[in-house]
């Protein structure tokens, strides 16, 4: 596939910056070819706002509710308690899902961090018909001041009622039974901070191998420098399933948190299946009790246009507790 040329990149840029999207003039004259499967349904990592903005690279650094989905084991990194309600949107395929996800790491005086999340949507209603509930709880547990561990379970049912372009299969739909699938698996984390500010994270995801692209297996993990105000991280995956080979998504990230309450994020993501290069950007406002979000990433490429947005609303729901005095005590 072609990527665009510098300065088709360039209005990439410039685009995402200003939160829309113009189909560079060379790719108005192509014949769009169909979303594929796999990123029409995004190979299931359900991103928050804060992990599509950095690319996805999260692994090392993504606390609090993003922690949920890349990485379990960073849920306890930091001392949140935060309700989070979100949307995803990807307008080529229609997938639009909804779903909330919860973070406790302060109130157990055992040190164990919990969290839940669950959301549900449709994907290519007029099309495949998909239809999803994704349903995940995980733990996490430090080690010392050094080393956190982290699982996390995961229930998917995804039920279809129309017929994708290869047939039947799983990848593309067709199949005669509608709940395409229905099946429970885990993610396994850790994450060590090697000093203050430098942290090495690894995981596996969909560790019972389910076998395809709708549960893609995948293990991987990333380096990531944070302060309060700054962070950056690159992180590469391996994935077994989504392509029928093992495929590598790398990706890069950096935010900056401006007059301190004003996250501002960019990323880059190369996705060596349908070998395409991908930006991102966030912007948001971060409040002591709440913040709002909004992400997108686009595609670098005049064949797979692809486009995803996710807006999240947070309450910080450890400012009010902390402030009482309603926590259970650290362990000395």
């Amino acid at each position: 596939m072609r990527c665009v040329t510098r300065g088709g990149a360039a209005v990439v840029a410039a685009t995402l910056a200003a939160g829309s999207w113009t189909v560079p003039a060379e790719a108005q004259e192509a014949q769009e070819t169909p979303l594929a499967p796999q990123l029409a349904y995004a190979y299931g990592e359900n991103e928050t706002a804060r992990s599509l903005a950095m690319g996805g690279a999260v692994r090392a650094l993504g606390n609090g509710t993003t922690g949920i989905y890349a990485n379990p084991a960073n849920m306890a990194l930091s001392r949140v308690y935060r309700i989070e309600a979100f949307g995803q949107l990807t307008p080529e395929a229609t997938r639009a899902l909804g779903g909330a996800t919860i973070v406790d790491s302060i109130t157990s005086s055992t040190r164990i961090s919990g969290g839940l999340s669950a959301l549900g949507g449709v994907v290519d209603p007029s099309g495949l018909d998909r239809t999803q509930i994704d349903v995940r709880a995980a733990v996490a547990y430090p080690i010392g001041d050094r080393v956190f561990i982290g699982l996390g379970g995961r229930y998917l049912r995804m039920t279809q009622g129309g017929k994708g372009p290869l047939g039947e299969s799983k990848i593309s739909g067709g199949l005669n039974d509608a709940a395409i699938v229905d099946d429970f698996t885990f993610d396994a984390g850790v994450t060590v901070r090697v000093t203050e500010k430098l942290h090495i994270g690894l995981v596996g995801q969909n560790l019972t191998h389910p076998g395809h692209s709708l549960l893609p297996t995948t293990f991987g993990g990333g380096i990531g420098y944070g302060s309060k105000d700054f962070s950056l991280e690159g992180d590469v995956i391996a994935d077994f399933d989504a392509w029928g080979r093992t495929t590598v998504r790398a990706m890069a990230g950096g935010e900056y948190l401006a007059g301190d309450h004003y996250p501002l994020r960019v990323g880059y993501r190369f996705d060596e299946g349908p070998s395409v290069h991908m930006l991102s950007a966030g912007v948001g406002y971060v409040g002591k009790e709440f913040a709002i979000e909004l992400s997108t990433r686009r595609t670098l490429s005049s064949s797979v246009n692809a486009t995803m947005f996710v807006l999240s609303l947070t309450y910080h729901l450890e400012q009010r507790l902390l402030s009482k005095g309603q926590v259970a005590a650290e362990a000395e």
